[in-house]
């Protein structure tokens, strides 16, 4: 199965994450099919998250499941994911 999730990144204290598309039986930062975003928890509120819509609605179109995670991220967007 296909999903949307986080593959961390940056250092011990300062994560970043990409959000990526990825085979679920694949380890956290394996390899990836796409990645399609980017999320900075540290950074200032209105530079946190940034994806490309367009593309999330495409994998999401042809089965792709978003984690519970994501799609918060999502929601916080204003990208409503089912």
């Amino acid at each position: 199965m296909v999903k949307i999730r986080l593959k961390r990144f940056g250092t011990k204290e300062r994560p970043t994450y990409r959000i990526v598309v990825q085979d679920s039986r694949k380890p956290r930062d394996g390899t990836t099919i796409e990645e399609i975003g980017i999320y900075q928890p540290i950074a200032a509120a209105d530079s946190q998250i940034a994806f490309n819509e367009e593309r999330a609605k495409y994998w999401i179109g042809v089965g792709a499941q978003p984690t519970d995670t994501v799609r918060k991220i999502f929601n916080k967007k204003g990208f409503a994911v089912k």
